[in-house]
């Protein structure tokens, strides 16, 4: 984040502007969630007071932290959607104990026999 921030500051000022940022944000290639966020959405987290101006320490520190957020997003996504099968295939494997299964133990279709079938 120190490298990037160096990238923004072209004057070497020691901080950015909202229009460096704005610059930086059209030509750097940010991730798609920051770019679906939006520059003006990442400025107003990098400047909460708006006062025009970051410095390094507040860049680095906010652009990390906002880079976690979406590394947990992402793999709280993927989790849901892990989840998501799980709870499915819990789904039919509850549903199934009602119906008569084929194999030794559940013959007779009896519910104890069924979940015997599903553990094995």
């Amino acid at each position: 984040m120190s490298d990037l921030f160096d990238q923004i500051d072209s004057s070497g000022s020691g901080s950015i502007s909202k229009s460096q940022f704005e610059q930086a944000f059209q030509t750097l290639n940010p991730p798609g969630s920051f770019q679906k966020a939006g520059a003006d959405a990442i400025w107003s987290k990098l400047d909460p007071n708006g006062t025009g101006t970051v410095s390094k320490q507040d860049f680095v520190n906010t652009m990390t932290t906002l880079m976690k957020e979406l590394r947990g997003h992402h793999h709280q996504q993927q989790a849901s959607a892990t989840g998501a099968a799980s709870v499915s295939q819990s789904a039919a494997a509850l549903s199934a104990l009602g119906q008569p299964m084929s194999g030794t133990a559940s013959n007779s279709g009896d519910t104890v026999g069924s979940i015997i079938d599903l553990i094995a």
